[in-house]
């Protein structure tokens, strides 16, 4: 397909609609709090919460190495708690912003302070490192973490739930937090092999024991877990993982895996142009041939997240990379730039071609709020996806030309077919973008 034919897919009407079907069932999240709480005192008996069941772990990172740290479990909705947890799912079934605060804020966050190599030192006590405590919180907490569904536990409770609602970047938004005495399972749950394996293994680098469970057909959403709870890595250097810094961890180690089995591959023919759009995100992402070399370029308009002055112009962040990779950690674009990374590579493994890379990410003020870079990761990973479909208000629409490409003569052709698309001008983007500086020379005729 040529560029401009490509271009001309793009439906703004049909753009306008889906926003539209999004914002009518929109609704406020402090009255969707408000019912959290009457359900929370439907479901608690004398300081305990009975029959709950949880489907997912989370550690923070304030006060690192002394860190908050606890099970998610939905509050009188254990029957579809495994619709709480957030993974690839939440792309395909089209969630708006409103959709995944409603699940996020619907998890309670029961919660122990603990301390990330020894948990015991919360109370003063000498105990054993992370790796061999499997009592109390981090016990349970592990078992969650690992087992290969949402597990039945029975939490006590210290006290009532905060119901405020923490946001960030790079992890999904975090609900009501309430401090727990203590967190029991009330099943035995079970552990894919795979997962025995790393986790018996006390030898195993965490690194290479996250690549062995993605050979073996774990997402990165279910690695992170398990490198949260302290399940991966040699035997004395486990510890709990901050969700936040697993997340990226996850995402660049797999990232630095797939970048190795391309490192002699052929490289791409030609100059492709795909695209997707998700919760006010556009991407476009164009390969072009020669050895891999990535770039991230972000243009976050005013009035987004991030960027809420509405006078203040697009704001504009990058990071790159080369043949080699890279060693420092992305500040500027921080996880952004690892979870959009790893969806290019992986439609290039399976490929099993090598490109320059370029991801240009707009934020438009449509994205009011962040739910973490879970949606970066699958918006990346649905552009390349032919059969990528989402279910907006009960109706299947496909993201409008997810899974189609164009071509263009060159990487500077396809630049330069996509200016009337773009935010900024290219004289802005050259200055921002490595890549696109590279072909400076060549852009006099824009």
């Amino acid at each position: 397909m040529r560029l401009d034919e490509f271009i001309d897919g793009l439906e703004r009407d049909e753009r306008a609609e889906r926003r539209r079907l999004a914002e009518e069932k929109s609704y406020e999240i402090t009255e969707y709090l408000d019912r959290v709480q009457d359900r929370f005192e439907d479901v608690i008996q004398d300081d305990t919460m009975v029959g709950s069941t949880s489907p997912s772990v989370f550690v923070g990172h304030s006060n690192y190495p002394s860190v908050s740290t606890g099970v998610l479990s939905p509050v009188g909705d254990e029957e579809h708690a495994g619709d709480y947890v957030t993974d690839d799912s939440w792309y395909q079934k089209g969630y708006s912003i409103d959709d995944v605060f409603q699940r996020r804020t619907g998890l309670m966050n029961s919660q122990q302070t603990v301390d990330v190599d020894a948990p015991g030192r919360r109370s003063g006590q000498t105990t054993p490192s992370v790796a061999d405590a499997w009592d109390g919180m981090i016990g349970a907490q592990r078992e969650v973490a690992i087992a290969d569904r949402p597990v039945d536990v029975e939490i006590g409770l210290d006290g009532r739930p905060d119901l405020g609602v923490d946001v960030d970047d790079i992890a999904a938004p975090t609900g009501p937090n309430v401090a727990a005495d203590s967190v029991d399972l009330t099943e035995n749950p079970y552990v894919p092999r795979p997962v025995k394996k790393t986790l018996e293994d006390d030898d195993w680098q965490a690194e290479g024991a996250m690549t062995y469970l993605y050979r073996r057909g774990f997402d990165v959403y279910d690695i992170r877990e398990i490198l949260s709870a302290g399940a991966l890595g040699q035997g004395e250097n486990r510890r709990l993982v901050p969700t936040r810094w697993s997340i990226t961890a996850v995402d660049d180690t797999i990232g630095k895996y797939l970048r190795g089995t391309l490192r002699n591959a052929t490289s791409i023919d030609e100059t492709q142009i795909w695209y997707n759009e998700f919760m006010g995100n556009r991407f476009w992402i164009v390969l072009t041939p020669g050895q891999w070399e990535y770039e991230l370029v972000e243009m976050k308009a005013p009035g987004s997240v991030w960027n809420p002055t509405v006078d203040s112009g697009y704001w504009l962040a990058s990071a790159s990379e080369g043949y080699e990779g890279r060693t420092g950690y992305v500040d500027e674009t921080a996880g952004a730039y690892y979870a959009a990374r790893l969806g290019v590579l992986e439609h290039l493994a399976e490929e099993g071609r090598q490109a320059k890379c370029l991801v240009l990410r707009e934020v438009t003020d449509e994205y009011w709020a962040p739910v973490g870079v879970w949606q970066i990761r699958e918006s990346v990973r649905n552009a390349f996806d032919p059969d990528a479909g989402r279910e907006v208000a009960g109706a299947e629409i496909p993201p409008s030309l997810a899974g189609e490409h164009a071509t263009a003569e060159s990487f500077r052709e396809g630049i330069k077919g996509l200016e009337s698309q773009l935010p900024i001008s290219i004289g802005a983007l050259r200055r921002k973008s490595d890549m696109v500086a590279g072909i400076q020379s060549q852009l006099s005729d824009f």
